[in-house]
């Protein structure tokens, strides 16, 4: 079992920057693919970007691109997520996920943290 905590988030103007964080306790953060995904009011989940296990490959949502950069800390269990340029359009719940093989699709996803509200006012 592995539980996913994160912080970070807040209410934050356009145009400026955040940068979530990701606890993990448990088993072996490091076997883990980590993935952040969020949910906008009256939205599906969507993927936002996933990292390999050994922090060396990320794959980002086009939509944000050049503007989130994720990384990784395996000694310290935990990942984040740098959030600069924020859009009203980011404005959302962010989680993060955890599992043993993962990509961009919510359900490849085991563990789950509780969110963590983003909101972007214009």
């Amino acid at each position: 079992q592995v539980q996913l905590i994160e912080s970070g988030g807040g209410v934050v103007q356009a145009g400026g920057s955040l940068r979530l964080s990701c606890v993990a306790s448990g088993r072996t953060f490091s076997a883990y693919v980590m993935a952040w995904f969020r949910q906008a009011p009256g939205k599906e989940r969507e993927f936002v970007v996933v990292i390999s296990r050994g922090g060396t490959v990320s794959n980002y949502a086009d939509s944000v691109k050049g503007r989130f950069t994720v990384s990784r800390d395996n000694a310290e269990n935990t990942v984040y997520l740098q959030m600069n340029s924020l859009k009203p359009e980011d404005t959302a719940v962010y989680y993060c996920a955890a599992a043993h093989t993962g990509g961009r699709t919510k359900g490849d996803y085991d563990y789950w943290g509780q969110g963590t509200q983003v909101t972007v006012s214009s």
